[in-house]
């Protein structure tokens, strides 16, 4: 399983602002019922953290009318080791 982040935007007006949230709580789905929102503080967007098979899971857990504008990315923790060689392969380039 990987571990993805998936980023919502819906519109600014609180027409879509509501819609957004009834559509989200109505799907069923608990990766999406238990979206973080950001519209108080004026970023109209819903976020979560799934763990799926790949992307195009992660993107199904969404509902339809969200599925085309959603960006999805791929997240992990890395380790100290990992970031060590990461700051190695930099210095390579």
């Amino acid at each position: 399983m990987e571990k993805f982040l998936i980023e919502v935007p819906h519109g600014e007006d609180k027409a879509s602002c509501m819609r957004a949230v009834q559509v989200f709580l109505s799907s069923g789905s608990h990766f999406v019922t238990n979206a973080e929102w950001g519209c108080m503080d004026g970023d109209h967007k819903a976020w979560l953290i799934v763990e799926t098979e790949n992307k195009e899971a992660a993107k199904r857990l969404l509902p339809s009318s969200y599925q085309r504008d959603a960006k999805i990315i791929s997240i992990r923790k890395l380790t100290r080791k990992d970031l060590e060689e990461s700051i190695m392969d930099h210095h390579k380039d």
